[in-house]
């Protein structure tokens, strides 16, 4: 890779706000507010909204969506079609 032209990759702390948990990884990612880690060093905290501890689809608390009570709803506002 060519030196100079590439942003700088380090351990970033990524804390998911939804659940509270956090972990540590290297990203090129920054942040001006630090976090003091569990190994004593401090690292630039990131800040995300959802992550792979709070997402429905890796949770398993995703919702199932009833399409026969929407269509049925529909069709008794509307009228159904024959």
């Amino acid at each position: 890779m060519k030196p100079g032209i590439h942003p700088a990759y380090g351990p970033v702390v990524f804390r998911d706000s939804a659940s509270g948990t956090a972990f540590l990884t290297r990203s090129t990612m920054t942040s001006q507010k630090t976090i003091e880690w569990e190994d004593g060093h401090t690292y630039p905290v990131v800040d995300v909204e959802i992550s792979s501890a709070s997402h429905p689809f890796y949770t398993g608390t995703a919702r199932v969506m009833d399409t026969a009570g929407r269509v049925e709803r529909f069709e008794r506002r509307y009228g159904a079609r024959r």
